[in-house]
């Protein structure tokens, strides 16, 4: 089956947690998730049923969106509200003027550090075993792209924020960050995952929970089209999906029409039928497999 679940994550979950919820839930043992989400956050979580586990690197590469709540005057060492309080100064001067002048800063491309308290590795080590036995690393910043940041309301010291950014990005660096730019510190109050791509309607907890005791859960799995949908796509005739799954290269002949693009561009790949072939890529001229599925099977669906 290749099939995605769009999940509401509760606050106070992992995503681990969740993916081991929902595991037991449909009893499918392989499922992974497409970024993780703090144990704080709320929101979209697209988890990957059976095959589409193998589709995950492409669902990622794309926009992420939340509304975050930023709380001036207090600092942690996690940079969220789960984490222990570090600092913390009077910042009721800080006005929203001063506090949207701040935000130019951040938007477009910019260098980001990412906090200790994060599953990033150095020396083959999680960042956050290290924050949790008092160590502290220095990181490299990395390059990040802040789409959108607004201010969407003001009530001092705290301020809820929209942003739209890049995958990889910390929003609680973001908060972290505006803290010192202001002179005050900051933190992450609440934050909510609102869309990852155009994916944007996730089924909340409860209801996922009712459709796994009534076993209808079937209904809330889509296919690849929305979570790769921003993937050109190659339709192939039979000859073709046979070579294709062979893991031959291919060059294609002019009744194929496919807009190549530059090498390495991935392109989900069809039969005449519209299942789903694997992804292929151009190199050099000829399209090369990435990913076969030699037995697709579409999401398991209720009958109309």
């Amino acid at each position: 089956m290749i099939g995605f679940l769009v999940v509401d994550k509760p606050g106070g979950m992992t995503s681990h947690d969740v993916v081991a919820h929902v595991r037991r839930g449909i009893q499918l043992k392989r499922i992974g998730h497409t970024g993780t989400l703090d144990p704080m956050a709320t929101g979209v979580l697209i988890l990957c049923l059976d095959e589409a586990t193998r589709l995950a690197e492409y669902v990622t590469a794309d926009q992420k969106e939340y509304i975050a709540t930023v709380r001036l005057g207090i600092e942690t060492d996690s940079y969220d509200a789960d984490g222990q309080i570090v600092a913390s100064v009077d910042a009721s001067h800080i006005t929203q003027a001063q506090f949207e002048a701040a935000l130019i800063g951040f938007r477009g491309p910019i260098l980001q550090t990412p906090p200790m308290v994060s599953a990033i590795k150095q020396g083959g080590v999680p960042l956050h075993e290290m924050a949790r036995a008092g160590k502290t690393v220095e990181r490299a910043a990395r390059p990040v792209h802040i789409y959108d940041l607004t201010l969407l309301d003001w009530r001092g010291p705290d301020a809820v924020i929209r942003v739209v950014c890049s995958v990889g990005t910390y929003i609680r660096s973001i908060a972290h960050d505006l803290g010192e730019v202001l002179g005050v510190g900051a933190h992450l109050t609440t934050l909510r995952r609102t869309r990852v791509g155009q994916i944007d309607d996730p089924v909340a907890w409860p209801t996922l929970q009712t459709a796994f005791a009534e076993q209808n859960w079937q209904r809330f799995v889509i296919d690849e089209t929305r979570p790769l949908q921003t993937l050109l796509t190659v339709t192939f005739d039979s000859g073709l999906v046979t070579a294709f799954r062979n893991g031959q290269p291919l060059h294609l002949p002019a009744t194929v029409t496919v807009d190549d693009g530059p090498d390495r561009t991935p392109i989900r790949v069809y039969d005449a039928a519209r299942q789903m072939v694997g992804i292929g890529e151009f190199r050099v001229g000829r399209f090369w497999p990435v990913k076969v599925f030699a037995g697709y099977q579409p999401p398991i669906l209720p009958a109309p």
